[in-house]
């Protein structure tokens, strides 16, 4: 583009010499007038001319200002793509860290859950080992603790296996540890034939009154005033071994315990 209009340029200086050159050419040609209109006609083609060449080199310099606009234009525009290439890429790089911190949250959401059901369970667990328990023994329905459950359990098993002195103190320290427990009535029947197998009588007859007094519709109070009668003929108390017959008779009259009341007073006689 720069090159035409040099090309232009130079055209426009060569017609200039050239009309000069005519019109020194027509003035030895022609007379005064005739030189005189020759010359005015020249010189409005040479403005003519110049004025044509002006407005191209505006046009020309409106051409190149406007593509050097265009230019910069496509310049800031590349910056501005640029810029968003970048804000892209960081967003993306922002957007993969989110993305990790999530699943990194997750997961360790994931593993508070576990530990909180794991602890929930051992509360559980652990509460449940003294939260009461209901119990049925002996006829009778009661709440008692795990613990307390367990320490009956295990001294009514060491009674079961034959060593009933042993049997005798875990029953002592059971009601010592548990004085108004459940079991208080039952461990008193079994302490009292823990004594009499070991032959401390009168203790045993102690024991088995204690049962009727604070259980008197208890489901083994017949066999406790059969084995109270048992401890009196021991002790060579006949009289109150009859008389214990006869209030086990009189007391629990269909009990297999007073049918064999009823058989050992007819040889008492």
């Amino acid at each position: 583009m720069r090159t035409r209009f040099k090309f232009q340029i130079r055209q426009l200086v060569f017609t200039s010499l050239l009309l000069g050159a005519s019109l020194s050419a027509q003035a030895a040609l022609f007379g005064d007038d005739e030189a005189r209109r020759a010359i005015l006609d020249l010189r409005q083609k040479l403005e003519a001319t110049q004025q044509s060449l002006k407005t191209q080199i505006q046009a020309q310099s409106q051409a190149q200002a406007q593509a050097q606009a265009q230019v910069e234009e496509v310049a800031v525009l590349r910056r501005a793509i640029l810029d968003l290439q970048n804000q892209i890429e960081a967003l993306k790089v922002d957007q993969s860290k989110m993305r990790g911190a999530n699943e990194q949250l997750i997961k360790e959401l994931s593993e508070l859950q576990i530990k909180q059901k794991d602890v929930l369970q051992s509360v559980d667990s652990r509460i449940s080992r003294f939260e009461p328990i209901k119990v049925v023994l002996d006829g009778l329905e009661f709440q008692a603790d795990p613990g307390e459950k367990k320490e009956f359990d295990t001294a009514l098993a060491v009674f079961r296996t034959g060593d009933f002195a042993a049997a005798q103190g875990s029953m002592l320290n059971f009601l010592r540890r548990y004085p108004t427990s459940g079991y208080a009535a039952s461990s008193l029947f079994w302490i009292g034939n823990a004594q009499y197998a070991t032959k401390d009588y009168k203790e045993s007859v102690a024991n088995f009154r204690k049962l009727l007094s604070i259980a008197p519709q208890h489901t083994r109070a017949s066999e406790a005033m059969l084995a109270i009668s048992n401890c009196l003929i021991e002790l060579k108390d006949t009289k109150g071994a009859r008389k214990a017959m006869e209030d086990l008779i009189s007391t629990h009259p269909n009990s297999d315990a007073a049918q064999t009341a009823k058989d050992r007073l007819a040889r008492l006689r």
